[in-house]
Order: structure tokens, then C-alpha cells, then sequence
């Protein structure tokens, strides 16, 4: 019995100005069949389970390429191709596999291919039409046709933040061994929601969603639901929130539960998605606080994880103007700034230009007389249970106690680690400001006051009504109140 497994992961903003070349796989995380070796993080943690169920059983095991980069622009053509070509050729020279599973994202446009996941599926079908093809997925994935067509199963993370990358691993192993034996028969059948949106799972209306959908899979003849989130910031066919159903051997009752649920989503969308200050109430919010731990505003529209520059200066500007201070805030993407202040060393004083370089999305740069707190590398934050780079860390500190955190590795905030480990005490703040949309929110609930998602300017703003978008060709929500009649 041959198991092969890979992943290939990163999430494409089609707006984005920056392209996603070899060098954004190299400095992430780029393996050659060893991830397994070394600590999960998110997109490796299937890996580690499918080769720990696979051995206990006593499988050979095949593993293939890990390459995961930070979301940007369109990969580029060579640089797709020749990850693309490393898995299909180590598939090929193992002799195919009884069972292929494939951690991807979902989200993945190189040039000249809006589906990337949906190619590589395919691909693989055709080297070895046999197998049991299994997907797992990122939930903010464009669930395509192609993908459903080329695969036996397709999977999604249920949770956003992702903290149940593992349990979603298991659950496709189970699955395809049992397709494998031929225990079941799974069909797939998708249902558009007309929406596109950003849907935090741990709280109020989207908990209760996400627990209904869970709960469902007990239900006769079904054995997975999953609810594609969509990726809003890329211009493809198939952008926006999908719910697939997995039954077995009766695609009649797939098709039902992914419109029912698929429906009731749609009924929701006022409830499932979260209220969104604009940047100058949400400072206003803050000047009001008063004390009781610091308050938390997620600079939404530069989060690098949404392929966003990260080193957007709309945020840092409004704080600097209202002379706020005890302020922690990060992480700006600015390698020349980190350069700078590994040159000077800790404990200089510098008169720094921040931010604002990559074009009209990032802001105008930001002048700052700053002293040089702490400089490190190898560091790392968590998300969920694996373990994410962070580059080189700088924390600069300006007079009004405005701890500003910088790096040379487009990342969002993940966790208080970012922060802490440079030497920050984020108690004693009464305001940080992190650029995430959601993955920061449970490790920084248990210190916040209060967080505020802010709709601050920039490539991941959140405003969802006017996308521009040329090859969606339905209406959808936000943009329109009532899609499937338009």
C-alpha cells in the first residue's frame, strides 16, 4: 500500500502588485520531500498526520514537495510550473500510489492559470487514474468544478482562525482509506452562496453555523460538509463562499443538503459577518476606553496573509498625529528599515522613513526618530498548533512609548508572540494594533479589553461592494441585496 503526499500553498490576491516568484517559496518554506522532519506549521501539519496514520498501518510512505509563500500577487508562470512539475515528477518516478493526498490551498492563480489546485488535481488524475485523490483545502478557497471533477475528495478547514488544520487531515485520511477498501463511494455537489465576505467562526451566528453544518455529518448517507469561504481579493470565476457536500453514492441527497445548507448560509449574512469600525471611530473608541487592558484594532486592509504589502502607514500615521502613546504596534514589512537598524545595533537612536513603499495601497512613508530596542532572527509566532517564521524583528521605540515592531518577512500577526518575544509588555499598553484580519483573534482575546476590526485603507481593505472584479458574471452579496434574483 503507497500513500504520496505534498503540499503546495499560497493564497493569490489578483490586485496585488507584487508577484509570488520561487524566491517568496525559498524564504517562507520550501522542502523537498523532508518536511516531516521538523515542526509542523499550518499547511505541513497534514503532512505529519498522514504519515504517522500511513506507518502505523504499515504503508510505504512517498513524500513530496512542501512549498508554502505568503500570499501576493499571481505566482509566476516558471515558478508554477516547476513546483507543479516537482510533485507530478516525484509521483511519477515512485510509480503512482494507492492513495494521494494533496494539502493545497485553494486559492492559488499563477499566470495563464486562475486554478491552480483544479490543474494540479487534474494532472494528477491523469498520471494515475486509479488512485484515491483526496484534497484538503484553506477554507477562503475558490471551489471549483475542476478541482470536484479530478478528485474522489475535497475537504476544507471548518474554523477561521485555523486551528483545526489536523482534525481535517485525519478526516480525509479516514475517508479515502475508506474509499480505498471500498467501504464508500463519495460523490461531491457544490452550492453557490452568492456571497463574498470574511466570516470569523468563533463567535455568535457563524459558531452556531459552523456547529449545525458539524453536526450534519452524523446524518445518514453524509459524510462531510464543508463551507468554502471564498477568497474575495482575487478577480476569478468562481470567487466567493461555496458550500460542498460529500455523500455516500447518492448525489441526489448531496446536492440537497448543499443547497439547504447553502441557503441558510445565505439567510445568515447579516448575522455571520462581523461589524467593521472605520479607522478614525475605532481611535475615537480608544481615546474613550479608559483603563482595563489595552484595546486591539486589526488593521484590516494591510494584512500581508490577504496579500497585502503589510507595510501600509494609514494606521501608524493616525496614531503618531493623535500623540498616542503606550502604543505597541506591528508588523511593518520594511526590509531596508530592518537593515538599517541591524547595522546600527540596540540602543541607537535613528531618524527612520517606515513604510509606505510599495505603491498608492501602502501610504505615504513615515518619518520617525526612533531608538533601536531589540534586533532578533529565527524567531517564530503560532498559529494553531504549528509554528510560523518571522524573519528578522526589530523594535523600534519612539518618545510617546509607540513600540513599533518591523520585519524582512511579509507576515501578519498571529499571536502575542510577535510582540513579546522582542521584549514588548503588551500589558502595559492601552492600545495595539496588529495588521491580521482574523487569525490574531483568539490569542489575543484573553489580554484585549476590546478588539475592533478596523476598515483601514489598503490591498486587503474589507469593501466588499465594490470589487472590482471582471470574470465573477453573477451577482453577489454585498454588492447586491438579493443575488439570486438578479
Amino acid at each position: 500500500m503507497r500513500l504520496f503526499i505534498a503540499t503546495l500553498s499560497t493564497e493569490t490576491n489578483t490586485f496585488c502588485p507584487m508577484p509570488t516568484a520561487m524566491s517568496g517559496f525559498e524564504e517562507y518554506f520550501l522542502r523537498h520531500g523532508d518536511a516531516t522532519r521538523e515542526a509542523p506549521n499550518l499547511m505541513t501539519e497534514a503532512l505529519h498526520v498522514w504519515r504517522a496514520r500511513a506507518e502505523a498501518l504499515g504503508w510505504e510512505v512517498v513524500e513530496s514537495l512542501a512549498a508554502i509563500a505568503e500570499p501576493a500577487g499571481r505566482t509566476t508562470r516558471q515558478c508554477y510550473d516547476a513546483l507543479r512539475g516537482e510533485i507530478l515528477a516525484d509521483l511519477d518516478r515512485a510509480g503512482g500510489a494507492d492513495i494521494i493526498l494533496l494539502q493545497l490551498h485553494g486559492a492559488m492563480v499563477a499566470e495563464g492559470v486562475d486554478d491552480c489546485e483544479g490543474d494540479i488535481a487534474g494532472r494528477v488524475r491523469k498520471l494515475c487514474p486509479d488512485a484515491t485523490i483526496g484534497l484538503a483545502l484553506d477554507l477562503h478557497c475558490h471551489l471549483t468544478q475542476r478541482m470536484l471533477d479530478a478528485s474522489d475528495l475535497v475537504i476544507c478547514f471548518k474554523e477561521y482562525p485555523h486551528d483545526d488544520a489536523s482534525d481535517r487531515a485525519a478526516e480525509l485520511f479516514d475517508l479515502a482509506y475508506r474509499t480505498f477498501t471500498g467501504e464508500i463511494r463519495p460523490v461531491m455537489r457544490q452550492f453557490d452562496c452568492r456571497m463574498v465576505n470574511l466570516y470569523l467562526t468563533k463567535t455568535g451566528a457563524m459558531r452556531g453555523f459552523v456547529d449545525r453544518m458539524t453536526a450534519l455529518e452524523s446524518a445518514p448517507g453524509i459524510l462531510s460538509v464543508s463551507l468554502a469561504h471564498g477568497f474575495p481579493w482575487a478577480d476569478v470565476a468562481d470567487v466567493g463562499a461555496r458550500v460542498l457536500v460529500l455523500t455516500d453514492n447518492d448525489p441526489g441527497l448531496a446536492a440537497l443538503t448543499a443547497e439547504q445548507v447553502g441557503q441558510e448560509f445565505f439567510r445568515l449574512r447579516h448575522e455571520v459577518t462581523t461589524p467593521l469600525s472605520g479607522l478614525d471611530a475605532a481611535l475615537d473608541e480608544v481615546a474613550a476606553a479608559g483603563a482595563g487592558g489595552p484595546v486591539v484594532l486589526a488593521d484590516m486592509g494591510d494584512n500581508s496573509g490577504g496579500g497585502a504589502p503589510g507595510d501600509s502607514t494609514f494606521m501608524l500615521r493616525a496614531v503618531l498625529d493623535r500623540s498616542l502613546s503606550h502604543v505597541a504596534t506591528g508588523i511593518y514589512w520594511d526590509p531596508g528599515v530592518v537593515r538599517i537598524c541591524q547595522d546600527a545595533g540596540i540602543g541607537t537612536g535613528l531618524r527612520l522613513r517606515l513604510g509606505g513603499k510599495v505603491g498608492p495601497e501602502s501610504g505615504e512613508p513615515v518619518d520617525i526618530t526612533a531608538r533601536v530596542m531589540n534586533v532578533a532572527a529565527g524567531l517564530g509566532q503560532h498559529l494553531g498548533k504549528g509554528l510560523e517564521p518571522l524573519g528578522t524583528m526589530v523594535w523600534l521605540r519612539t518618545g510617546d512609548e509607540v513600540d513599533i515592531v518591523v520585519n524582512d518577512l511579509r507576515t501578519q500577526v498571529y499571536h502575542p508572540e510577535a510582540f513579546e518575544q522582542l521584549g514588548i509588555d503588551l500589558s502595559a499598553k492601552s492600545l495595539i494594533t496588529v495588521k491580521s484580519l482574523f487569525h490574531f483573534f483568539g490569542p489575543f482575546q484573553p489580554i484585549a479589553a476590546r478588539i475592533i476590526q478596523v476598515a483601514t485603507p489598503g490591498g486587503t481593505s474589507p469593501d466588499f461592494r465594490s470589487m472590482n472584479y471582471t470574470k465573477l458574471t453573477s451577482a453577489y452579496w454585498p454588492a447586491t441585496e438579493t443575488p439570486f434574483e438578479s
